[in-house]
This record gives structure tokens, sequence and C-alpha cells, in this order.
């Protein structure tokens, strides 16, 4: 279902004694299906009025321990904000790296309509921007993703890939830990699919690879890449921080959120283009992309990277509550 983010009728509003609905992770992933998550967001920017460029950037507050991040967007028909931390130290404690709530708002009353598991909405919406993006760019026929992370990032990738990739038959998982390695190996057999553990020189065998990690550096020799390859970086949202190397922009078509976040926060751009290795005018949206503007050439891999941004949060918290409506609450 396609989420109405440009409707101006407002909602119908709680009644005074309703407790504000809570869409937990359960239930935000069974409304909201991965291919659904990839339509809301490819819907939103090739038919929808949405400007990412239009975006307030989104406030990050050092705290003990992390960051305290506050992404808030809106359209005529809702609004909303989502409250994360980021914690590094976390999953040394056994809980999750990035937390947090997202609010829904009513977008011309300013009504609470719902609050929505911030954790499982990030987890969609991030796989669900980046598979928007690999419709678009990669080969129609994709047969081996290489992923790069164990965590709920990179298993939303292989899902992502899948959606908009059915043909997907082998993923090829790279991590530090091979405990979890292993463990993500079998859970993408579990799921139908063939795969191994593997080494980062591998993705010269990859028609997709997904970098969804912590990584501070290149991941990877992109010099070893295939031409027709498609890469996402989705790990890293800020400046000093990048998971390719500079040498993949120089040869990709790049795609990125917008031209102002990728100056603001995509270090794989931003060091690129310090270097004189990436020329700005080169830079495609995703919003461009969506809209069929942007030509790809076969005969160079494809870059998407993407920092994340709030109206993505909107417009899958949008569709898992009007599915949520559609169902009868």
């Amino acid at each position: 279902m396609t989420p109405h983010l440009e409707s101006p009728a407002p909602q119908e509003p709680l009644p005074p004694h309703q407790a504000l609905p809570h869409l937990d992770a359960a239930t935000i992933d069974r409304l909201v299906p991965m291919g659904a998550a990839v339509d809301a967001v490819e819907d939103v920017l090739a038919r929808g009025g949405l400007d990412p460029e239009a975006e307030p950037a989104r406030s990050v507050v050092g705290v003990t321990g992390g960051q305290l991040l506050l992404m808030p967007s809106s359209t005529a028909s809702y609004a909303g904000v989502k409250v994360a931390s980021v914690t590094p130290g976390n999953p040394q404690r056994g809980l999750p790296r990035i937390q947090g709530l997202y609010l829904l708002l009513d977008g011309a009353t300013h009504q609470p309509l719902a609050l929505l598991d911030g954790i499982a909405l990030t987890s969609l919406r991030t796989p669900a921007v980046s598979g928007a993006a690999i419709r678009r760019l990669a080969a129609p026929e994709v047969g081996r993703l290489l992923v790069f992370g164990t965590g709920p990032q990179a298993w939303g990738h292989v899902a992502a890939v899948r959606a908009v990739r059915p043909g997907l038959a082998h993923v090829d998982v790279v991590g530090r830990d091979q405990g979890r390695v292993a463990a993500f190996v079998e859970r993408c057999r579990a799921a139908g699919l063939t795969a191994a553990a593997a080494a980062p020189k591998d993705v010269a065998h990859a028609d997709v690879v997904c970098c969804c990690t912590t990584a501070r550096e290149p991941l990877f020799d992109s010099s070893l890449l295939a031409p027709h390859a498609t890469v996402a970086a989705v790990g890293s949202h800020e400046p000093d921080a990048r998971e390719v190397d500079e040498r993949l922009l120089g040869r990709a078509t790049v795609v990125a959120e917008s031209r102002s976040v990728a100056m603001r926060e995509c270090g794989d751009i931003v060091q690129a283009v310090a270097t004189a290795t990436f020329d700005l005018r080169r830079l495609r949206t995703l919003r461009e992309l969506a809209r069929g503007e942007v030509p790809v050439d076969e005969a160079r891999p494809r870059l998407f990277k993407s920092a994340g941004m709030a109206w993505e949060d909107l417009a899958v918290a949008v569709a898992a509550y009007e599915g949520w409506r559609g169902a009868g609450a």
C-alpha cells in the first residue's frame, strides 16, 4: 500500500480515553514487508511532492558513551520525529547499538497518532532505501550478493536485494566475528539461499555489494569490482568515516540521498571530493534516480551512498500506520 503522505485530510483524533497505539517490531514487520517498504520509499520520491533537499538536518548531540539523534520530517498529511540513541559499547552489553522511538503526528493538527518501535523502523527503512536504489541501479540478473556485516542491517539488506532481484541465489558474508558470520550464513541457508563465509577480495565475484558496518576505512579494494557491480554503502554518517575507497567514486555512477547530506555526512563522498578524485557535479540523487532521470552506464560500477534521512522514517512509519488502520486497528 502506498502511504498517502500528501493528502491534506486530517486524521480522526483519538478519543480522550484511548492510549496512543504502539506499533511494536512484530507489528511493523507484519504490516510492512520489505517489498512494501521499498515501494513506499520509491513512491514518495517518484510520485509524491517530497524533496529530500528541503529536509532539515538531523540533530546529533554527543552524550556520555554515544550520541542522541533527533530526526523530524513532515508533509501535508503527516509529521513525525524519531529520537534515537547510538551507543557503540552496547553490543558488548548485549544491547542494541541503535535504540529509539518514533512519534507519528497528523500533518495538519499535529495530533499524536502512534508510537512506533524505533529500532524496527530503522532496521526496515535503511535497507528499503537501498532496495529502491538497487532496483534502479543493479544489473537485471543478480545472482550473487556480498554483505559486509552480520547485524540487523546486513540481514535487512539481504531481504531488500531479494525483494528487488528475486533471482538472488547466493550470499557471501564478510565479518570480524567468525561465530556471527557462521550464524548469518546458516540464516541465509534457512531462508533458501546458498551462502558462505567470505573475504573482502570476493567482491570480485559479486553482482551487488552491501556495506553495513561501523568501519571508518575502506572495506575492500574497489579495483576488484566487476564493471556491472552495484555497491550500497550505509554504515556511516560522518564526514571522516567511509566504507569505500575514493577510486570507486572516481569510476562509478554515484547516487546519494541528497547533495547537501552528501557533503555534510557522507565521508565516502567528502573525502573523494577533498582529494579531487570525485567531481561533485557528477553526483546524482535518489529522487532523480526514482524518477528515471539517471542514465546507468553498464560499463562502470554503480554506488549508492546512504547516510539516512528523516523522510525515510516517515514514509515507512506512514505505511505501517495506514496498514494498521486498514486492518481495523
